[in-house]
């Protein structure tokens, strides 16, 4: 079993704390099945590799997982030039995630992390630059954080230095509180996934409960045009309710 990076240093009363669906992603990733698929996609056995992939978490969160995938990245890509870039609406996730990630690419002299930005979703990225996405999406079907409350909540309140316990509630609502079905937020990242993907290898991986609907989620994406394919390719078990989770792979098939 591979080491899960430490995130000791996070604060979890305004960052999302790794839990069941984390430790999922961590397990699917890092399966026999997928890293043959990874290794097969991203080349790792070629004489002349291609070029280094650009893997992407958005919600990187505590940064668990996608330091996990850089510390790894042999073993899951079988190649050790990965770039790993984090995304989060929360910067005091950003600050945390980033710091997780860092320690975790020094520890095991592996990958090259990039950075950690704090945006919407992959808002601030260019189109067709990702090759690997992950996605651990606020899934919990309850209504939206109220966002009119963002910029002033994203930072320290001028001239403090801790958060209020109204603050802290807010920056965990961004990463639990899904909406509609719990669908509303993966529905705006869905959208953007065929146009942020590479042509050519771009793969997403994306966690969902059963009250998400992941069976109209793979049709969904099988319906955006030839070649896309969407497979559940982990799953936390069988449960009752909508706590079960699982994970969905969507990519396009190559020629």
């Amino acid at each position: 079993m591979l080491p899960t990076p430490s995130t000791s240093h996070v604060d979890f009363d305004r960052v999302y704390e790794p839990a069941e669906d984390s430790y999922l992603l961590l397990d699917t990733l890092s399966s026999a099945d997928e890293t043959a698929f990874l290794h097969d996609r991203f080349d790792a056995a070629s004489k002349q590799p291609s070029s280094s992939p650009l893997v992407v978490e958005v919600g990187v969160g505590s940064g668990v997982v996608l330091a996990f995938v850089a510390a790894n990245a042999e073993i899951i890509f079988g190649r050790h030039d990965v770039l790993t870039l984090g995304t989060d609406i929360n910067s005091f996730a950003c600050q945390a995630a980033s710091k997780t990630i860092h320690n975790a690419v020094k520890s095991a002299q592996t990958s090259i992390f990039l950075d950690v930005v704090n945006s919407d979703l992959a808002s601030s990225l260019r189109p067709h630059t990702i090759d690997l996405l992950i996605f651990n999406p606020p899934y919990v079907p309850t209504r939206l954080p109220d966002f009119s409350r963002h910029d002033s909540y994203n930072d320290l309140p001028a001239g403090q230095t801790s958060t209020t316990f109204e603050q802290d509630s807010y920056l965990l609502e961004l990463a639990y509180a899904g909406g509609i079905d719990g669908m509303e937020v993966t529905n705006r990242m869905l959208e953007q996934i065929p146009q942020i993907l590479s042509f050519d290898r771009g793969v997403a991986y994306l966690l969902l409960c059963a009250q998400n609907k992941p069976e109209k989620v793979k049709q969904c994406v099988r319906d955006w045009g030839t070649g896309w394919k969407a497979e559940t390719i982990g799953t936390s078990g069988k449960k009752a309710g909508w706590e079960r989770l699982q994970i969905v792979k969507m990519w396009q098939q190559k020629n």
